[in-house]
């Protein structure tokens, strides 16, 4: 099984690496197997640690300089510009102009989103749950990627792998919240004919939505069901259903990389 994803537009932009990494080609045992990278979780310290190692030498930076949040599901986004001292920041996304810094996303069903614009060279990233979507943490991270000269008109943003609409059922309630937001949102529900007063949540459809709104025209999503596809992605829904302990967290990563020196 492949170790991370790509995307074809990401991809193709210079001087920009990434990977939408799955739960396959790392050390932790049992329901953690195998790449788990959430330090949150009741994994071995050892075990993810190793796995960080791993998803950082993939993308080709030090383990000091593979980023994480402790994501709160706020729509908080920082700037950086160097490695964390200490504990992980509480925020949701990241931005940085600095090459070699790797912002990475943990994920069990939320959407990761990667941002680039490589003419300005500046990155993003953000962990984008439903919480996340409807308070607007895509917009904040492509306001905090302005601030260091990209533009909206030449960002590529990206989903990842997320929970699809099939999967995730919600409750009339659920679907209000979006709905008193702006009427039109009902399109991303499809009622459950099998169980009155609940529907099925298009997720990474709505994360596209608020990309466009905010002017981000070049948005894809990497179709990719975490909570059914349990070879590849960790799932906190697959978890809850089958009433699992705990669970791990796959990581999407985006790095500048150095521009090479030209020889003297």
């Amino acid at each position: 099984m492949a170790i991370y994803e790509t995307d074809d537009s990401l991809s193709a932009l210079s001087g920009i690496r990434h990977g939408f990494f799955t739960r396959n080609g790392g050390v932790s045992e049992g329901i953690y197997g195998s790449l788990n990278i959430g330090a949150g979780s009741d994994d071995a310290p050892d075990a993810v640690a190793e796995n960080k190692r791993r998803v950082a030498e993939a993308m080709g930076v030090s383990p000091e300089n593979l980023l994480t949040l402790y994501q709160i599901h706020s729509d908080i986004v920082l700037t950086v510009d160097s490695p964390f001292v200490g504990e992980r920041p509480q925020a949701d996304g990241f931005v940085t102009a600095t090459p070699g810094l790797a912002l990475g996303i943990l994920t069990a069903d939320c959407a990761p989103v990667l941002f680039a614009d490589a003419d300005a060279k500046v990155i993003g990233a953000c962990h984008s749950g439903w919480k996340g979507a409807i308070t607007d943490i895509p917009l904040r991270t492509v306001e905090a990627m302005e601030k260091l000269g990209a533009k909206r008109e030449n960002i590529t943003a990206v989903i990842g792998p997320c929970i699809s609409q099939p999967s995730y059922e919600v409750d009339a309630k659920f679907r209000e919240n979006f709905v008193q937001k702006d009427a039109k949102n009902a399109r991303f529900f499809i009622e459950n004919t099998q169980k009155n007063g609940h529907f099925f949540f298009d997720l990474p459809g709505y994360v596209k939505h608020r990309l466009e709104i905010c002017g981000i025209a070049k948005t894809n999503i990497l179709a990719k069901d975490t909570c059914s596809n349990e070879n590849a992605f960790f799932s906190y829904r697959r978890k809850t259903l089958r009433g699992e302990k705990d669970y791990g967290r796959q990581v999407s990563v985006i790095v500048l990389e150095p521009q090479k020196r030209p020889p003297e």
